[in-house]
């Protein structure tokens, strides 16, 4: 009981007055750190038992005699949380002038297909998770905003940051149509592709963050994953923050790393059992489990979706990966960089691990980010060369790492260049599998891999669009229209002329923002209202990070939730 009130008054400290009167004094900040930033107490590690496949191959993992491939091959999905288009070495960029190299992502591109303009399904992970589970856009169904309690979004709607020239808005008058947090999360009327997968024979398996409703109803289990290996309310720390062998790295000047720090646990949740506690750094233990996991079902199909939350916040690196960056002199980046090395170090086991187990020629592997890398870390280039943030519709914000390999099935060293999108990842998982797409609602995404193979030819989209309150986007053919209202402007980039959107050309093509205009229109004609309103609104820079002094004459985006 004394650990829990240290933890709700050290957040109280860390959150500080400004805090107090957001919220509404003191009972308003003990509120919110009672409800939803007191750590769960978690239980000691406890090992987790896999479902044991069948000892000999099942008959839907069969090679079939025509193509050689199994009949049902295997699928991996791994995504990065909030990993920066930059921060991988396969362009020839990378995070400290590319010297914290990432060969195993970068073999997943290199040895199969490169999506080289790959875009999230939105520009913050939640709605993108959705987008990807679902192959919809979230919109359609409305899953607009992050899942988020009433009292952080008056924390965040009316914090003060020293410094800062652009305030961030809260809506007091929404809270009418708010629905609990409880009661947040992706509707079980959706059909994911953990379901379609599991209806067709597949053993399918959640491990790390799911961020679509922490409520049981919500959960994977109950979205089609037989086992599932998650995270509390999306997040977990690392390690604990006195371990032994961690090494922090805290935001002063941002108040969601604050709050991290003083609210989050360090725990995780096989199915519907208690939180206990890892053994070790999260990414490597996920690691550990997702190998047992294959292990487990070699002999049968399976879909794992492994959910890493690195390199999100907070910032936490074993010793041993910050001591091998000795080069890097800025404590913050050497920390990430850090995080990025053990990221790759723990994917190229999971691959390893194919291997071992013989199921390499047999495992559809695909890689992506949920969004961009997030200003607030602080790390200037995490998305270069492009403009703009997580939370932003800038490229910065939505142009993700995409790659897929399957060596028995897709050919290598692949560069496709037309626009895809995080729900074809849907769409083409359900044509592997042999499983039949929903009929009876629309699906945005397109099964990839004719068109990497050179069966089908022309774009697998003419527009992609992405939604969020009044800020909308659309991209067709090479152009990109955004639209806002605060600041109420429209931004127009020819992405063929230039990629970096650096001249806006909105008042030159009046025509053209007209024709795009109508587009979104048409698009707004086919979606519906979210599930629940975003209470506050925060200014995004495009060129700068939260730690850089602000300038009046700054671009930036307001982003809602």
């Amino acid at each position: 009981m004394l650990k829990r009130i240290a933890w709700i008054v050290s957040g109280l400290l860390v959150l500080g007055v400004g805090t107090f009167y957001a919220v509404g004094g003191y009972a308003g900040s003990l509120l919110l750190f009672v409800r939803y930033a007191v750590r769960t107490e978690a239980a000691p590690y406890r090992e987790v038992s896999w479902k044991a496949g069948p000892e000999a191959l099942a008959a839907k993992a069969e090679k079939s005699e025509k193509t050689g491939r199994r009949k049902q091959p295997n699928v991996i999905l791994i995504m990065a949380d909030d990993l920066g288009f930059n921060d991988i070495t396969l362009n020839g960029g990378g995070l400290a002038g590319g010297s914290v190299p990432t060969p195993h992502i970068d073999s997943i591109a290199r040895q199969g297909v490169n999506f080289q303009t790959g875009y999230a399904g939105n520009a913050t992970c939640a709605p993108s998770r959705a987008a990807l589970m679902t192959g919809r856009y979230p919109t359609r169904f409305g899953f607009e905003f992050t899942p988020t309690p009433k009292q952080f979004m008056k924390v965040i709607g009316n914090e003060d940051r020293a410094g800062s020239l652009f305030k961030p808005v809260y809506y007091p008058e929404r809270a009418a149509d708010l629905i609990p947090y409880e009661d947040m999360g992706l509707p079980t009327s959706e059909i994911t592709v953990a379901r379609l997968l599991k209806e067709s024979g597949y053993h399918t398996v959640h491990l790390g963050k799911w961020h679509l409703g922490d409520s049981p109803k919500f959960r994977p289990y109950s979205h089609g994953f037989n086992e599932s290996l998650s995270m509390q309310h999306g997040a977990s720390m690392f390690l604990p923050e006195n371990a032994p062998n961690v090494v922090n790295a805290k935001q002063a000047f941002d108040p969601i790393d604050r709050f991290l720090w003083a609210s989050h646990s360090w725990g995780i949740r096989f199915n519907d059992g208690p939180v206990f506690q890892p053994p070790r750094y999260m990414t490597d233990y996920l690691t550990d489990e997702a190998i047992k996991v294959v292990a487990a079902n070699k002999h049968q199909p399976f879909f794992m979706y492994l959910a890493y939350n690195a390199p999100h916040t907070p910032l936490q690196s074993t010793r041993e990966d910050y001591d091998a960056l000795a080069h890097i002199a800025d404590h913050t980046t050497r920390v990430y960089a850090a995080m990025i090395r053990s990221l790759d170090r723990n994917i190229g086991r999971v691959l390893q691990s194919l291997k071992d187990q013989g199921l390499d020629d047999d495992t559809l592997v695909i890689f992506t980010s949920d969004n961009g890398g997030a200003h607030y870390l602080g790390i200037d280039g995490l998305n270069s060369p492009y403009r703009g943030w997580k939370a932003t519709f800038y490229e910065g914000g939505t142009r993700v790492p995409f790659f897929m390999r399957w060596p028995g099935g897709l050919p290598a060293g692949v560069r496709y260049a037309a626009p895809v999108s995080h729900f074809d990842i849907f769409a083409s998982t359900v044509a592997v599998a042999g499983a039949k797409s929903p009929s009876d609602r629309p699906i945005d995404g397109v099964n990839l891999l004719p068109f990497v193979r050179g069966e089908v030819t022309g774009q697998p989209h003419q527009q992609l669009f992405w939604r969020t309150s009044s800020y909308r986007a659309v991209r067709a053919g090479d152009w990109k229209l955004q639209v806002m209202e605060k600041p109420k402007q429209d931004l127009l980039y020819n992405l063929a002329q230039d990629p970096t959107e650096r001249k806006n050309l909105a008042a030159q093509e009046a025509p053209r923002v007209a024709e795009m205009k109508a587009l979104l229109a048409g698009f707004e004609k086919t979606q519906i209202k979210p599930m629940w309103p975003s209470l506050a609104e925060g200014a995004i820079p495009i060129d700068k990070t939260m730690k850089q002094p602000q300038a009046a004459g700054d671009a930036h985006v307001y982003y809602a939730n």
